[in-house]
């Protein structure tokens, strides 16, 4: 029988010892029930936190309720990044697609806390912006639920029927809101590079970053798009409701768009909200890079910090220091690069630091985490061109990676390219 919690502190009774507490990312966490566990701490014993893209800061992530409470990130945020240095939470290095399997592996007692939408009058709540590592786990494990008035209530493979619950606790919360970036011209002509270069009846998946969203932008004038996707953000509900996005074209989940997770305005939350065209579907389905390749003209967008010239993408560390995780960017470009007609895009200005360094490196910074391999790599996208790495040879490969550098840092990176045997 599914309890309803007379407040968030009652939860502290539901929790084992030594219990895994899984937890959905970004507006899927249930904020009153993990203050709950944070403030009373002292009456846990041995609990784990795990987490993806946290948005709530709480005292136990800095390390303060230690060994009573602690946190294992598998994608850091700006909450969790000040964290992670000095040692306060720890930090999963995996691919979206994986956290699941990581979770079944070695969370030894699982228990999901989580925000919900109100139950329906079939006694089902949904995890409404939601899917991600935690709808696999739905009638496998214990749930505890957050139900907030204001979660949308979505469709797929994230809803959750009072019987599968074992208690909830109500609360009326705006969801976190991120506005887009207002795209600088530099982030447009890149995203015009890539817009050029994406046809019609492609599908389309759009990661995290000003580019990727400006390439969304520029799609207006596309016919029959698809979208499968781990992030569902402003752009992409833009070019839904213009009609740009139908879907009919899709292998798998034809005219459906298919997401596990969203973050965006308020405008995406209601355009979510009992619509049917969307579905929510676990990350191991949708990052799964089988699944994705079985969409013909896959086309994969994401950022990345900086790029070696053998095509390594370094796009979750920053000069070296960790920034972010691997998240699903090359579960992506693998799906796209056995996708028939596929195609993968990984993006980012030339320099940083007012054109001082150059983003692409002969070899990169000591302490940098390739998170897309040379092997898998696609395209380059720079202001200034396109470096297509695809069966070129690592000759071929600098030559092109230098070519679309800022003319600035060219010479400098041929020097180290013939320093290194690539020239």
């Amino acid at each position: 029988m599914t309890i309803e919690l007379g407040g968030p502190h009652e939860v502290i009774g539901r929790i084992p010892a030594a219990a895994d507490v899984i937890v959905p990312l970004a507006n899927g966490e249930p904020v009153s029930l993990i203050d709950a566990l944070d403030r009373n701490a002292e009456q846990l014993d041995g609990v784990t936190v795990h987490q993806m893209h946290a948005l709530h800061d709480h005292p136990y992530l800095h390390g303060e309720r230690r060994p009573n409470l602690t946190h294992r990130s598998y994608f850091l945020s700006h909450i969790t990044r000040p964290a992670f240095h000095p040692g306060g939470c720890d930090l999963v290095p995996c691919n979206f697609s994986e956290v699941p399997k990581l979770l079944r592996e070695f969370a030894a007692t699982p228990i999901v806390l989580a925000a919900a939408s109100p139950p329906d009058r079939h006694g089902y709540f949904s995890l409404g912006t939601n899917a991600d590592y935690v709808a696999g786990l739905i009638g496998l494990v214990p749930f505890v639920l957050e139900v907030n008035e204001q979660m949308p209530r979505t469709q797929g493979r994230n809803v959750i029927h009072h019987s599968q619950v074992d208690s909830w606790v109500g609360v009326d919360r705006p969801l976190v809101e991120v506005e887009p970036r207002t795209p600088t011209a530099l982030d447009v002509r890149i995203a015009e590079l890539v817009a050029e270069r994406i046809p019609d009846h492609a599908t389309i998946q759009a990661g995290i970053g000003a580019i990727p969203d400006a390439v969304v932008g520029l799609l207006a004038g596309h016919k029959d798009l698809g979208v499968h996707t781990e992030l569902l953000s402003d752009g992409l509900v833009d070019l839904i409701d213009a009609g740009v996005v139908t879907g009919v074209h899709k292998v798998r989940r034809p005219t459906k768009v298919v997401t596990t997770f969203a973050l965006g305005t308020r405008k995406v939350y209601d355009f979510m909200n009992g619509n049917p065209i969307l579905e929510m579907l676990p990350v191991e389905w949708v990052n799964d890079p089988r699944i994705i390749a079985q969409q013909k003209l896959m086309m994969s967008i994401n950022a990345t910090t900086e790029v070696d010239l053998l095509g390594q993408c370094a796009s979750e560390t920053v000069a070296g220091r960790y920034w972010s995780g691997s998240g699903g960017q090359s579960d992506f470009a693998r799906g796209a690069m056995y996708s028939d007609g596929g195609k993968g895009f990984i993006v980012l200005p030339s320099t940083a630091k007012g054109g001082d360094v150059s983003r692409i490196v002969s070899t990169l910074t000591p302490g940098s985490a390739v998170t897309t391999m040379k092997n898998t790599t696609d395209h380059i996208v720079t202001e200034y061109g396109v470096a297509e790495l695809q069966g070129a040879a690592i000759r071929e490969r600098a030559r092109s990676l230098i070519a679309i550098a800022d003319p600035a840092h060219r010479a400098q990176l041929e020097r180290e390219a013939q320093q290194l045997g690539y020239l």
